[in-house]
């Protein structure tokens, strides 16, 4: 039984590592916008580095990881949750992290973008800020991420898919997250999503 949990356990890491997205993707561009008692934050992802490899994206904020779902190349996932501070995480052969300070009937923006790993692509995890930052909301390329990419939704498989994967999940989050504390506060600062980056 052990060996077959085994089993499984790597199917499902090879299934991702190589970007086979157990996701459903739509022709569709355009997320939903959240009620007026949530705030949404769409996640990015459209580089070809990297891109035979998937990230897997996360809500940390609480004690149980949110699994929110996985990203292929040229895909985005909407997420819509509760206003207020949250922290997210995206995970491949490691993991890195994402805070936010969020408004409600607000809709926010995450590129996920590859960084060189031992044995394959590593994930960030960075917000679309209104200013002041890399990645902006009146640049070119956000105009761009948000008109190509694709909506990927949540499925059974993908779901299973985390199901067997959970434990990996937390220990890449225990080990980065130390790794995470470690930054400055003006670190930090480039790696939040604020109240006024919502559209």
């Amino acid at each position: 039984m052990k060996i077959l949990k085994v089993a499984v356990v790597l199917y499902g890491l090879f299934l991702v590592g190589c970007a086979s997205n157990p996701m459903s993707v739509s022709s569709d561009v355009a997320a939903k916008r959240p009620s007026g008692d949530q705030a949404q934050v769409l996640f990015m992802r459209d580089s070809f580095v990297g891109s035979a490899v998937s990230a897997s994206i996360y809500d940390v904020s609480g004690n149980e990881p949110v699994f929110i779902g996985i990203l292929n190349n040229g895909t985005k996932v909407a997420y819509n949750t509760l206003p207020g501070k949250h922290t997210f995480m995206v995970v491949s052969e490691a993991a890195d992290f994402m805070e936010a300070d969020l408004s409600a009937g607000k809709t926010y923006y995450s590129i996920v973008t590859p960084r060189t790993g031992a044995w394959k692509a590593r994930f960030s995890m960075w917000p679309i800020k209104q200013s002041g930052s890399k990645y902006r909301l009146d640049s070119n390329d956000f105009q761009d991420w948000r008109q190509k990419t694709k909506l990927a939704a949540m499925t059974p498989n993908a779901r299973a898919w985390y199901g067997a994967n959970r434990d990996s999940v937390i220990s890449k989050q225990q080990k980065y997250w130390r790794v995470w504390q470690r930054k400055s506060q003006a670190d930090l600062q480039l790696r939040t999503l604020q109240p006024q980056d919502g559209l």
